[in-house]
């Protein structure tokens, strides 16, 4: 079973820039959730999104940090993310998109509402968590973009909109009552049937301190066909895009221009470790580097949407650089065809 291939995860004990220290998933979480006294849930901290191997042990060891992992993942929960900004609606529009999740969890997938867990995050919104037990999924080298691909497509049918950025492989997630460093409430579980009556002034006071909770208790629960036939098209959809840059990619290499792609861009393509402070500039760079190397919009999509995002920036600001660099050179080359004009088909981008 993948609980027992993927024990481990990551703790990190306040600020994200700390060391990332190897714990047991399971033992970490209950800490936090019993609010043990080495938890330190009076303090920030944040625990891998994901769990992993003995592979990822040894990265852990041979690098000291989980930069660069590349490896397998897994998870006992997946996660659903919903922040608001104040000009959204805030965490009152939070509280509502998370309600809209739990009822199409319930009415569509047949998901247990006791079988949930939602949480008020401390800062400007929610977290869902959905237990994995319920359709028992496989780990593997594209789990992590499944539970991207899996989380997209139930949040597009409850037209709420999420944040894809935490599908990271090594993506740290708030620990359950920590505190946050900005707010300084803490991520407080929420009965799932208590979700839906929440007001803005039941979450502050919630949040106010952390509190132990129990977990869902799912053991009597079969497994749901309807969460194992969506998962599975999410993992068609994954292979098929997989495949589809690896063609794409060959295609590029076959290229007499291929010679004019730089190691920067080759080695952002691999999947290569990218610093926090040069991800915008690294996507930016590669994708005009494409360009100037002949690759078409759409190829240049094919090469390096998956990896700038496993790098861990939002999706909209992936799109951003993707669309700038390839401007950059398109708006200078009027021998493009016009299907490859910025003005044509600008990524998504506003």
């Amino acid at each position: 079973m993948s609980i027992n291939e993927y024990p481990w995860s990551f703790r990190i004990n306040g600020d994200t820039r700390n060391k990332r220290m190897r714990v047991d998933a399971a033992a970490a979480f209950d800490a936090y959730r019993r609010c043990d006294s080495r938890a330190r849930v009076n303090e920030e901290s944040y625990l891998g999104i994901f769990q992993f191997d003995e592979e990822f042990v040894e990265h852990l060891e041979r690098v000291g940090s989980t930069r660069g992992f590349t490896g397998a993942t897994w998870a006992n929960n997946l996660w659903f993310d919903i922040d608001r900004s104040p000009e959204e609606g805030g965490i009152e529009r939070a509280i509502i998109d998370t309600q809209r999740l739990l009822e199409l969890l319930q009415e569509q997938y047949f998901v247990p509402i006791d079988c949930t867990m939602p949480f008020i995050s401390g800062g400007k919104g929610c977290h869902l968590g959905l237990p994995t037990r319920l359709w028992s999924p496989e780990g593997g080298e594209f789990f992590h973009l499944v539970a991207r691909e899996f989380a997209e497509r139930i949040a597009t049918q409850a037209g709420v909109t999420i944040d894809t950025g935490i599908y990271d492989r090594v993506r740290a997630f708030r620990s359950p009552n920590s505190r946050h460093p900005r707010t300084g409430l803490h991520k407080r579980f929420v009965k799932p049937e208590h979700f839906g009556l929440l007001t803005l002034e039941d979450a502050m006071m919630l949040a106010a301190a952390p509190a132990p909770f129990c977990l869902p208790d799912d053991t009597e629960v079969a497994l749901i066909a309807s969460l194992a036939k969506e998962w599975e098209a999410a993992s068609q959809t994954v292979a098929a895009r997989q495949a589809a840059f690896q063609s794409r990619l060959s295609e590029q290499s076959a290229n007499t221009s291929a010679a004019r792609v730089n190691r920067l861009t080759l080695e952002l393509i691999r999947g290569e470790p990218v610093a926090v402070g040069d991800r915008h500039r690294l996507i930016y760079s590669a994708a005009r580097n494409l360009a100037e190397a002949g690759a078409s919009k759409h190829l240049i999509e094919e090469l390096l949407r998956e990896p700038a995002l496993d790098t861990g920036l939002p999706p909209s600001e992936v799109e951003r650089q993707l669309h700038c660099g390839f401007v950059a050179v398109a708006s200078q080359a009027p021998h493009l065809p016009a299907n490859t004009t910025p003005d044509s088909d600008p990524l998504g981008v506003q």
